[in-house]
């Protein structure tokens, strides 16, 4: 499975970002992981309301500290974390990680002719990705560049999973499960997605 660990080429990552360009997304190009985060941080306006999703990329880059922990955002990711073991408050909770305003995280594969693939257990990300949230921002390290939807199924399945089982074994005490994976081909609203594809490897 090293392949799909391995970061693409310059040629691949460019005719990635042509490619999901033209599907609708907004794509930039970051050289490292500085620079991804730099870019991450200037897509979100200071004092907006923003929720950080579970993502190892988040954490690499330190993005889920600097957004939820600094006190320049309006972060929903501590409110949903004081509503956690409170079954009365599961629709408060659900309601606030469906809408928010921006939302932040990664991607599992993004294919050469511009399609995006996520994988989820419980699909609690989904909802803002695929409409409630304004703006979305998905920083995405360019191992995971595939060539197809073949290709990404396969990373998904046989390399992702294994090391999120292995994560939420251990953060959690059970295993994880792929239950719910969104094949998000088009944008149609111009603008609400941004994708950082950075030339190194990040996250699963």
């Amino acid at each position: 499975m090293s392949q799909f660990n391995t970061v693409a080429n310059d040629q691949a990552i460019a005719d990635a970002a042509e490619a999901l360009a033209a599907n609708g997304f907004h794509v930039t190009i970051a050289e490292n992981a500085g620079a991804a985060k730099t870019a991450a941080l200037a897509a979100l306006p200071k004092g907006a309301e923003v929720l950080t999703v579970t993502s190892q990329t988040l954490v690499k880059l330190e993005l889920d500290k600097a957004i939820n922990d600094s006190g320049d955002y309006d972060a929903v990711r501590p409110k949903l974390n004081a509503l956690m073991g409170q079954p009365e408050k599961q629709r408060e909770q659900r309601k606030l990680g469906a809408a928010p305003d921006h939302v932040i995280g990664s991607v599992h594969a993004v294919t050469q002719d511009g399609h995006v693939l996520i994988a989820s257990a419980t699909g609690s990300q989904l909802p803002a990705y695929l409409y409630g949230a304004g703006h979305v921002v998905w920083v995405v390290g360019a191992q995971k560049i595939v060539k197809d939807l073949a290709e990404a199924e396969t990373r998904l399945t046989e390399y992702v999973f294994p090391l999120e089982d292995a994560r939420a074994l251990k953060a959690y005490g059970g295993h994880s499960s792929i239950n719910k994976v969104v094949h998000y081909m088009k944008e149609a609203t111009p603008n609400r997605i941004d994708i950082i594809l950075v030339k190194e490897a990040l996250g699963f």
